[in-house]
């Protein structure tokens, strides 16, 4: 049986007393009210009077410190909403919706209840290496590999995460928890790097088009619709979005350079989708020098325009895009694609992506002596360091052919 309420002074300041369900509360001021001059009193629980006691000179000292903070009773699940709704002012709508998705489909599932205050490092890492064994769900295929129904609905399966995709989800997460620490809900970000372990991403091999392949491709393409935008990518290393959202006023062919300041990108929210210009993937101007046989192909590409614009007449929706099809209107990502899988399909590689196009351009640079700077900045890369992670492998064939090289020279001055 309870035993009667007992209060009882705190060394220091604070009153500690037993409840009627046994619990222990101590209660101690935590500051005064700004307005009226009263004291703001606070309590903290606990199962045991030697607990309570503990808790209480803990508040007392955080107080006297100036660093005590209320606990914080929102779930990560409430704080998540709050902050995708709130926070997220000037990420671009693609990002967010990314974002968005991640929640819905990782974060919440397994941590929507959890509490911000009892959030911790190991329920996180728990989480990311749950991520790892069955993050997702699949349908589930019989021997002939149909998916499963049963009652007329399909039967899923649990499958792991691929290291990028948890490694995607950490981000998320860490970047909502660090605005719970700004916010002072909580004094440490449970998802730091230095506390959770994350698996290991192993970077896919790129696959860029060779010489023979570059030139196959170029005869597959020729006189086809997307001739010139295959040709442009293929030689200044754009990426897709970069060259669907390239317009005139930042052609100058006077100098033979292109600014790339923005892409186009499919924006799909509440259900609706439409195609959008917005800044670039790190919203860097860039300025390419082109090679003259780009800027003769962006020439080609005026006069092919032109002409398409008299043919439509009244049809014709005015734009000032580079890249557009018979009536004005701007090409999508998919259209793009099609084709470029076509061309790459004749030419005996159905593996290549229209990605593949930047990387053959990067590898080609870097093997006809552009230094990494030169290739970082056309590529609008972040870093060098980033553009050698990715074509280091250039480098090193570059340098054993080098070495080749020299061999053969000291053979020739010493008579060997």
């Amino acid at each position: 049986m309870p035993r009667k309420s007992n209060t009882r002074a705190a060394q220091g300041a604070g009153s500690i007393r037993q409840r009627a369900d046994s619990t222990w509360e101590a209660r101690f001021v935590a500051g005064h009210d700004p307005g009226t001059g009263k004291p703001i009193r606070k309590s903290v629980y606990a199962k045991t009077q030697k607990e309570a006691r503990q808790k209480l000179a803990q508040a007392v000292a955080a107080v006297d410190n100036k660093a005590y903070r209320e606990p914080c009773k929102m779930t990560l699940g409430e704080w998540l909403d709050i902050w995708t709704d709130t926070y997220l002012e000037g990420v671009k709508p693609r990002t967010v919706k990314i974002y968005k998705d991640d929640i819905r489909l990782h974060i919440k599932p397994y941590l929507a209840a959890v509490k911000l205050e009892e959030l911790d490092t190991h329920t996180v890492q728990k989480f990311f290496n749950t991520l790892l064994t069955s993050g997702k769900k699949v349908p589930k295929r019989d021997a002939d590999g149909k998916a499963i129904q049963r009652g007329g609905e399909t039967v899923y399966e649990s499958a792991p995460l691929s290291p990028k995709t948890v490694k995607n989800v950490h981000g998320v997460l860490h970047g909502a928890l660090r605005q719970v620490v700004v916010n002072r809900y909580i004094p440490l970000n449970p998802a730091d790097g230095d506390f959770c372990k994350l698996p290991k991403i192993q970077r896919q091999e790129i696959k860029p088009l060779d010489e023979t392949q570059i030139a196959d491709f170029m005869q597959a393409i020729r006189d086809t619709p997307f001739e010139d935008a295959f040709l442009v990518t293929l030689f200044t290393g754009l990426r897709q979005g970069e060259l669907l959202g390239l317009t005139w006023d930042c052609v100058a062919f006077g100098t033979g350079t292109l600014t790339i300041n923005k892409q186009m990108q499919l924006h799909q929210e509440a259900g609706m989708s439409a195609y959008q210009l917005i800044p670039t993937k790190n919203s860097k101007t860039r300025t390419i020098t082109a090679a003259p046989f780009v800027m003769e192909r962006l020439r080609h590409r005026k006069m092919q325009q032109t002409k398409h614009q008299l043919m439509a007449g009244a049809l014709w929706q005015k734009s000032d895009l580079v890249f557009t099809d018979d009536l004005g209107r701007h090409l999508t990502k998919p259209t793009l694609y099609r084709a470029f899988k076509r061309a790459a399909a004749s030419i005996g590689r159905p593996d290549a992506r229209f990605h593949d196009l930047r990387h053959s351009y990067a590898v080609a640079a870097i093997r006809s002596g552009d230094d990494i700077k030169t290739v970082q900045g056309n590529l609008g890369h972040a870093t060098a360091a980033f553009t050698l992670d990715v074509y280091g492998h250039v480098t090193e064939q570059m340098k054993q052919a080098s070495a080749a090289r020299m061999e053969q020279f000291i053979k020739s001055v010493s008579g060997s």
